[in-house]
């Protein structure tokens, strides 16, 4: 009497290889319905199919197989469905850290860059609604809309004078963490949770305007510094950024328009 559906035959219907599919009964992923105590062949039956398709689709999804064997094992519907999120989310991360970095490397390895405009310019004294914080780089993503978000409840369309803007500490870029501003100019600043009212000094500014994303915006920052460089200005206090056309005025990226302001005085001879 046939005892199921030999490994050769189960690998065809699964298109999971008949070597991958010793590596799941080894690992206790996947296990026959029957082995053979003479031969040691393996047998699967019909309804382990679903089970293998299952596993398939996890491993295109580079899941690894510790958390392919958590889902299975869970009984509960709820469970398996927060695994494969909670993956699907490490995923996205990873997918987004790449296409910044292919973005990046493109206008690295563009054989005819295309010109950076610079102006220069005097900002003079703002006061400001602004919110402050110690903050990583890596969470400075995070921390930046949820404080925005926070500005934005604070003063209606109505109220705001101009658009938004961050001023992050050199510290923040040179050792991975440090003071964040950010801000919105409006007609009455006024203090709220952790909303403050500060003060901006007057300064000059190196500007170069970044187009688009800032998966890229490292390439602007590293074009503005040597725009700087090669004019003979020298760099002083933290960089601003103006977000003149961001997320919240249009979903689509390649409207974005932030402004860099690089703080800098002309050297004068001897210096």
């Amino acid at each position: 009497m046939r005892q199921g559906l030999t490994i050769g035959e189960f690998a065809t219907l699964t298109h999971l290889s008949v070597r991958t599919l010793r590596r799941y009964h080894e690992a206790g992923l996947l296990e026959p319905a029957t082995v053979d105590p003479f031969t040691g062949y393996r047998y699967y039956s019909p309804e382990q199919i679903p089970s293998a398709q299952v596993i398939h689709r996890l491993r295109e999804l580079d899941v690894p197989l510790a958390d392919v064997k958590s889902i299975l094992a869970s009984g509960d519907p709820q469970r398996r469905a927060d695994l494969i999120a909670e993956h699907l989310r490490r995923l996205e991360a990873e997918l987004d850290r790449t296409r910044a970095a292919v973005v990046s490397l493109r206008r690295l390895l563009r054989p005819d860059p295309e010109d950076l405009q610079v102006e220069l310019r005097s900002v003079p004294a703002r006061t400001v609604a602004a919110i402050r914080g110690h903050v990583t780089l890596e969470d400075s993503t995070s921390w930046y809309d949820a404080t925005m978000a926070e500005l934005d409840a604070a003063f209606g369309p109505s109220e705001r004078t101009g658009p938004p803007g961050g001023r992050y500490a050199n510290e923040l870029f040179t050792a991975g963490a440090g003071t964040m501003t950010v801000y919105r100019p409006v007609r009455e600043p006024r203090v709220s949770g952790r909303i403050e009212i500060v003060e901006l000094p007057p300064v000059d500014v190196a500007v170069a305007v970044h187009s688009g994303r800032h998966d890229d915006i490292d390439v602007t920052y590293g074009r503005l510094g040597s725009w700087v460089v090669e004019h003979a200005l020298a760099v002083d206090g933290p960089v601003d950024e103006t977000y003149v056309v961001g997320p919240r005025d249009t979903p689509t990226p390649a409207d974005w328009r932030t402004e860099i302001g690089w703080p800098v005085f002309r050297l004068t001879p001897g210096d």
